[in-house]
């Protein structure tokens, strides 16, 4: 619980002119904040710059300050993401209360300086096209197992820590990591109200995916499949071109890393998809993701023939599997009033 006085401001920091889904899910939180818990919140955006608000988030009509704004006092809570251009803010003040939400793993680790293991990955991926093997040893999962985070000076400096999973609460807590609250997030509104249109009975053949999603993975489940299915890679559209796939769709795959609680699946299942998906990060938490173990596979080559044997199946006997995403669903479409309790819990006015 973190106490809030009735003189408290909490700053929330996000960066200027971005629209992803971390940026959006940080405005979500400022918006329940002033209208729900009645606190008086604020997004706190750097760097400074003119007209920093994205367009995408105009609507959610929340006041925003600078660094120069925040009032650097114990009353006071700052909030700052995970990745280090955030967390810098932590060591920029004295006394306000700190607050280190982690809505991805990897994220923090690969936002920092650890150049060996971005310019390794990044080669990488270049000499597997070209001589089919790994040439480096050094990688995150590596680097992630054996870092002692509780030693990490931006660690030290926050006074609370959210997750944004359960598999990343999992994770921080088991790295000694103390005063974990679990804070998740909802999908864009859009996608609950366009569930309002799905007719299970007038879907199509079709299986959607993110191709930068478990890009080299998925590129391959593609090509072999490509004969016998119908697939739709969900890039370069918008929002609502997005939607309309995923009404006519069956069946979505996704094998990334799922490093916090992903939207895409969700926003895929609440459409009426059957989600497929590999077995890594917050996807092999059943609490974050509660589908069949049937539906998730090991990213390896030997697996290929079983996704598409199931991405078949899903298609050939698609009003049985649906209902086998029934808890998905339901847990999704209950998040954004689970969002709402937790915010109630965790932010006590006193």
């Amino acid at each position: 619980m973190i106490q809030i006085y009735k003189n408290s401001k909490v700053y929330v920091a996000c960066p200027a002119k971005v629209a992803t889904g971390g940026p959006e899910l940080l405005h979500q939180l400022v918006k329940v904040l002033r209208e729900t818990v009645s606190i008086e919140a604020y997004v706190m955006y750097y760097p400074t710059i003119n007209d920093p608000v994205h367009s995408e988030y105009i609507k959610y009509n929340v006041p925003y300050v600078f660094q120069n704004d925040v009032e650097d006092s114990i009353e006071n809570v700052l909030i700052v993401p995970e990745i280090s251009s955030a967390c810098s803010y932590l060591h920029k003040f004295n006394k306000i209360r700190k607050v280190l939400w982690f809505l991805s793993i990897d994220n923090f680790f690969l936002s920092r300086s650890f150049t060996t293991i971005k310019i390794n990955r990044s080669l990488n991926k270049i000499m597997k096209k070209i001589l089919k093997r790994d040439l480096f040893g050094i990688n995150l999962e590596r680097v992630i197992s054996n870092y002692n985070l509780i030693e990490d000076p931006d660690i030290k400096k926050a006074n609370f820590f959210l997750a944004q999973s359960y598999k990343i609460k999992e994770f921080l807590e088991n790295k000694g990591i103390k005063n974990v609250l679990y804070l998740s997030d909802f999908i864009n509104e859009e996608f609950l109200i366009a569930t309002n249109k799905v007719n299970f009975s007038s879907k199509e053949n079709v299986v959607v995916y993110n191709p930068r999603k478990g890009s080299e993975f998925v590129s391959k489940i593609v090509q072999k499949g490509k004969r016998n299915f119908k697939f739709i890679p969900l890039e370069n559209m918008t929002r609502s071109q997005v939607i309309e796939n995923l009404l006519k769709s069956k069946v979505y795959i996704d094998f990334g890393n799922h490093p916090g609680k992903d939207r895409p699946p969700r926003e895929a299942a609440i459409l009426g998809n059957c989600v497929i998906v590999g077995k890594r990060g917050t996807a092999l938490n059943s609490k974050d993701m509660p589908i069949p173990d049937k539906y998730k596979f090991e990213c390896n080559k030997k697996n290929i023939n079983s996704i598409l044997n199931t991405i078949n199946y899903c298609l050939e006997n698609y009003e049985e599997c649906i209902k086998d995403f029934d808890e998905y669903r339901e847990m999704i479409k209950n998040e954004k009033q689970k969002f709402v309790n937790d915010v109630k819990n965790i932010f006590k006015i006193i």
